[in-house]
């Protein structure tokens, strides 16, 4: 079955869109083939939009409202258009919308909200629509983030292992995955998510991110910064859990630069890559991984990815290219992954909660009729095939 699947992560830059066929093999195989993934920009200004809801700002609920409609609009636009590209239909849209607050107290997540009504998509493209792929895994105890572990345990799992799997979005997240697939997997930090920010402010709105690393490159890490960036409790933490923007937000690193603020910015970014590059190897390190397989926007950052690899040592550092699956496609994967299982009744969990079936379901244009429930997928085999334009 081919999926559409269209996504924004935390840093809001975009909408990463994808066309992805599923099919399960004799054996438990699932065989995924990649058949298009392209990034699109959100319509004009709704991306300044979704940010400005994040703290310290506030909102209204009018504001939410039409966002959660905007979201939508945008989202079931993006998925026509893929729908468009399919080689043939595609059978379903995965839309897990736009993480605008991840509430969690005490290591406990109480709430998750996404933005993005499903109804838009469904209207737009006829098809029936996967969303709301966190709020089932908080309510059964879980933190309904990150869900890269369920990709990553069926891809980097067996001989060999532990593996580590790495995602460098807005948010950095990792799973450690053992020869048996078994996976644990946690938010380890920031990463683009303050990048973007200090870059923004850099160049007086002119960047949105900090190409190929230039400025960092241009700057020195500031020891007192870090320390006072590191002070932050989940940074402390040695317990597993989610974080999200609304932790690491500017009111975070306005606080921490309180006491320099006289310090360059490349400066800045110099110090906040090696926040994350900290954050991850102190993360990672103590599970002893044979290697660390990155993905994210964060991997076309050299300095970043020179400092991770200085940080993890003898570890070898790879991308997911290296491992067979586009680093720029692995999200659309692991949504088309995630629509696929719910699509046919397999339940799963982001750590040691009982397993749920995720997510909601919306009818598209036709009366909505599920297939038969079928097992776990053991392994995943990942291919590429042209692009489709």
């Amino acid at each position: 079955m081919i999926v559409v699947s269209v996504a924004s992560g935390t840093s809001a830059d975009g909408l990463d869109v994808g066309l992805v066929d599923l099919r399960l093999a004799a054996g438990g195989d699932l065989e995924v083939t990649v058949l298009d993934t392209r990034t699109e920009p959100w319509p004009d200004g709704l991306a300044a939009r979704l940010l400005a809801l994040l703290p310290p700002a506030t909102t209204t609920a009018e504001e939410v409202c039409l966002l959660d409609s905007l979201v939508g609009q945008a989202v079931g636009e993006a998925a026509a258009r893929a729908v468009r590209r399919a080689p043939e239909g595609p059978t379903l849209v995965v839309s897990p919308g736009q993480t605008v607050h991840h509430a969690v107290r005490d290591g406990h997540c109480l709430g998750t909200l996404q933005l993005g009504q499903p109804a838009w998509v469904a209207e737009a493209t006829g098809l029936p629509v996967v969303s709301d792929l966190r709020s089932r895994d908080v309510a059964a105890g879980g933190h309904g983030a990150p869900l890269a572990g369920i990709l990553d345990g069926l891809w980097l799992g067996g001989p060999g292992g532990p593996r580590a799997a790495l995602n460098l979005g807005g948010i950095a997240n990792v799973s450690v995955v053992a020869e048996d697939g078994g996976t644990r997997a946690w938010d380890t930090g920031p990463a683009n998510c303050l990048l973007d920010l200090a870059a923004a402010r850099a160049t007086g709105g002119r960047l949105g991110y900090d190409r190929d690393g230039a400025l960092a490159a241009g700057g020195t890490v500031h020891p007192a910064l870090l320390a006072r960036l590191r002070e932050h409790p989940y940074l402390r933490s040695t317990t597993p859990a989610s974080t999200g923007r609304e932790v690491f937000s500017a009111g975070y690193l306005d606080a921490a630069l309180a006491a320099s603020p006289s310090l360059p910015w490349e400066d800045v970014l110099a110090t906040l890559v090696e926040l994350t590059a900290v954050s991850v190897a102190e993360a990672v390190l103590p599970h002893a991984p044979t290697e660390v397989v990155a993905s994210g926007g964060g991997t076309a950052n050299p300095v970043l990815m020179g400092a991770l690899a200085g940080r993890l040592g003898a570890v070898p550092l790879l991308t997911s290219d290296d491992r067979g699956l586009p680093s720029d496609g692995k999200e659309s994967v692991l949504w088309a992954l995630l629509g696929f299982l719910t699509w046919h009744g397999v339940p799963v969990a982001t750590g040691e909660r009982r397993p749920r079936v995720l997510g909601r379901l919306s009818p598209g244009d036709e009366p909505l009729r599920l297939p038969a429930p079928v097992p776990a997928p053991r392994r995943l085999r990942v291919t590429t095939k042209e692009l489709v334009r």
